[in-house]
């Protein structure tokens, strides 16, 4: 297993995530069963911090992560990445009052736990470099939650596994209908002992039309994305 201190962070980001680690193991709350510190390290901390490889993240001044549960990959970046600003968007008021629990025992003040739906976030309508999702949803409706929130030139990274062909044409063809155009498929090996880990990158391309965000719901309801083949006679 990886050690903390090899993951290539700032002493003051090994200290942040070591004391969110230790409150992870024995919160509740916490949105994940990985909680064993070692355990955490890999499946956590070193696949939320292999998004660094990419240029789109390393740049990044303003970060969403929607959907944030525990707060991967949003705690991990924003000890990784001190002068950007980290938004963990999560809809259930539970994991958000753990957030906040987790914030402070970090001492990461670069980062603000927003308690809504990505579709009803107001304030995060084109205002961020870079939304990430880590184990939320198919391509077609991670790109529909993205669009809205990025400003021009941003970008959707989501952390995935092996994708599907069929998960993967409908995520094209939901990003151009919501301006955005797939950029990157990453192969990442984030711990050694990780298997099929990929990171899909989408740009902003084209603004988002006006009808985005949907009400609440729609886009895991129905997705974006190519009709529905017919079925043969």
């Amino acid at each position: 297993m990886t050690a903390l201190e090899d993951l290539g962070l700032p002493p003051a980001g090994v200290a942040a995530l070591r004391a969110i680690l230790e409150l992870q193991e024995t919160d509740p709350a916490a949105s994940t069963t990985v909680r064993e510190f070692a355990a955490a390290v890999d499946r956590h901390v070193a696949d939320s911090l292999v998004a660094l490889e990419l240029d789109v993240v390393r740049a990044a001044h303003r970060i969403a992560d929607i959907g944030a549960g525990a707060g991967w990959p949003g705690l991990a970046l924003a000890a990784a990445l001190p002068a950007a600003r980290v938004s963990l968007v999560e809809s259930s008021s539970r994991h958000t009052r753990y957030l906040e629990r987790a914030v402070a025992a970090g001492g990461l003040t670069n980062v603000a736990v927003v308690h809504a739906r990505a579709e009803e976030w107001e304030a995060g309508i084109g205002a961020n470099d870079l939304v990430t999702a880590r184990a939320l949803a198919a391509l077609p409706v991670l790109c529909e939650y993205a669009a809205p929130l990025l400003r021009d030139g941003g970008a959707l990274v989501a952390w995935k596994g092996e994708v599907p062909p069929d998960e993967a044409t409908a995520g094209a063809a939901a990003a151009a209908i919501v301006g955005l155009e797939p950029i990157e498929v990453r192969a990442v090996t984030p711990y050694p002992a990780a298997e099929r880990r990929t990171l899909h990158v989408f740009r902003k391309v084209a603004p988002t039309p006006e009808r985005f965000p949907r009400r609440a719901g729609m886009a895991a309801k129905r997705p974006l994305g190519p009709p529905p083949r017919p079925l043969a006679s």
